[in-house]
């Protein structure tokens, strides 16, 4: 579903998650997917992580007044196919986004929220128009990074019933879950590297009538999971059932949306 976003010709696709959540990485894996010769691609970053062939890249300096912004206003008037703002800090800034939106560019970008139909009202609350938001809105994708179970000393463990209820799990019968007991490999965390669990709300017609008319981020919530959008913690328990990670750390990195 993701892949259909990247490639739509024109409209916003966001992403969004707290610092250090990966997002940067997603909008690049993004950019690589449809980087081609005949896409005009570029980027206003603050700074640009990794370079990407082929892609015009420009870091923000605020130093000589280049911001978001400034940069973005600048990028538009060269045209591209598609555009990636590192972060719509700012009115300005997303009323310029939403503009190259609705002239035909694709716009990437981020924002910190802490689901994904939250990324709508946050917009609204900075002060972008409810009717422009749904009409260049096409999807939000909400990410977090979990530690993955060490490979070397994972076990079958028993979550405590307590974290599970959290996580809305009301009955695990027959459900083998793992965790690392710790080793040299791990330094004794029980955890090596790190995956993502993800959230994707994609804007169909009565979602942006949802937009339109206003509706607190709970009702479009609760709208989105009725259209099948898998909630962070829901894709954090298919990765805890496969084995990657554990119940405990879904919970970390999704404490704050409760």
């Amino acid at each position: 579903i993701f892949d259909g976003l990247i490639r739509r010709p024109h409209g916003i696709l966001l992403v969004t998650g707290p610092t250090g959540s990966g997002k940067t990485t997603t909008l690049y894996a993004g950019l690589d997917k449809i980087n081609s010769p005949e896409k005009k691609i570029i980027t206003i970053e603050d700074p640009v992580e990794y370079q990407l062939a082929g892609v015009n890249q420009i870091p923000v300096r605020p130093k000589i007044g280049l911001s978001f912004a400034t940069g973005l206003r600048h990028i538009v008037r060269q045209d591209p196919d598609v555009i990636m703002v590192g972060e719509i800090r700012d009115l300005e800034t997303a009323e310029i986004a939403i503009q190259a939106a609705l002239t035909g560019h694709l716009v990437f970008s981020t924002l910190h929220t802490n689901d994904a139909p939250s990324a709508v009202t946050r917009l609204q609350d900075m002060g972008a128009e409810a009717y422009l938001v749904a009409s260049v809105l096409n999807g939000v994708l909400a990410q977090r990074l979990v530690r993955r179970i060490c490979s070397a000393c994972r076990a079958p463990y028993q979550a405590d019933p307590g974290d599970l209820l959290a996580l809305g799990v009301t009955d695990a019968t027959g459900v083998e879950l793992w965790s690392g007991k710790g080793c040299d490999d791990c330094r004794g965390t029980g955890y090596r590297g790190r995956t993502g669990i993800y959230e994707l709300f994609v804007i169909n017609e009565e979602a942006r009538g949802l937009i339109l008319s206003k509706k607190p981020s709970g009702v479009i919530r609760r709208h989105a999971i009725e259209h099948g959008m898998v909630s962070l913690r829901d894709d954090g328990w298919v990765k805890a059932r496969a084995g990657v990670t554990t119940v405990e750390e879904i919970l970390r990195v999704t404490q704050e949306d409760t």
